[in-house]
């Protein structure tokens, strides 16, 4: 009875794990986070979380992004889908070759320009499968299909000469300005040799000064 409860936890656990990893296997794009205004490479991860191929994955734009170049996937190819003004608003990939298998997955990437304005970036995702199913990775986060979400921060405003000003603090690599103190520096020992050479005549008169008295006093005695 023992052994049969244990398998039976076991099979549950494994059970669990499972439908976790399905559940938790959605598109998603990166990196999460990005700056306003900045050119992003974008990377779009799509696993596949059925048993069957994934064989078109489509990607609409968050308003304020603009994108309009793609790096080549192999075995896949790639359309832009326009706005009534002849602006790109999605990215549609479809597969060549029998498209993403079970328990793979692929990434497709490309260059996005940010907004201007710091916020969060909703990107829409619909996965089409090989089966004829359609998953619309569109919804809330918290929910069992969310769209991935990019949070755009703040960057550092252009032209406040903030970074002008460091690099121009940490420039001094004047080579004349480098040379002056050992130039200053270099009098020094030439004073201290000059001293020595005009002392020693004196010392030298001195020990002999020195050396008459005594032997005139040796004389006396």
């Amino acid at each position: 009875m023992k052994l049969k409860k244990w398998i039976s936890i076991f099979v549950l656990t494994g059970v669990l794990c499972s439908t976790a990893g399905i559940a938790s296997a959605h598109v998603t794009v990166w990196p999460k986070t990005s700056t306003t205004g900045a050119y992003e490479k974008y990377t779009v991860r799509v696993p596949v979380e059925k048993e069957s191929n994934t064989t078109e994955v489509r990607l609409e734009f968050p308003e304020g992004v603009k994108v309009g170049t793609v790096m080549p996937t192999p075995g896949w190819s790639y359309a832009f889908e326009n706005d009534s003004e002849g602006r790109p608003k999605a990215l549609v990939w479809k597969a060549e070759n029998g498209g993403i298998k079970p328990h793979e997955f692929m990434e497709f990437s490309f260059v996005g320009a940010n907004p201007k304005t710091a916020g969060s970036l909703a990107w829409k995702a619909y996965q089409t499968y090989a089966d004829g199913s359609v998953v619309e990775w569109t919804g809330a986060p918290g929910t069992e299909t969310p769209a991935s979400v990019t949070t755009i921060e703040a960057g550092q405003a252009e032209g406040d000469g903030h970074d002008h000003g460091t690099e121009k603090a940490a420039e001094p690599q004047n080579p004349a300005a480098s040379d002056t103190p050992a130039n200053a520096a270099a009098p020094a020992p030439a004073a201290d040799k000059n001293g020595t050479g005009s002392t020693l005549p004196l010392v030298l008169s001195g020990l002999a000064l020195l050396l008459s008295i005594i032997s005139l006093l040796r004389k006396r005695q």
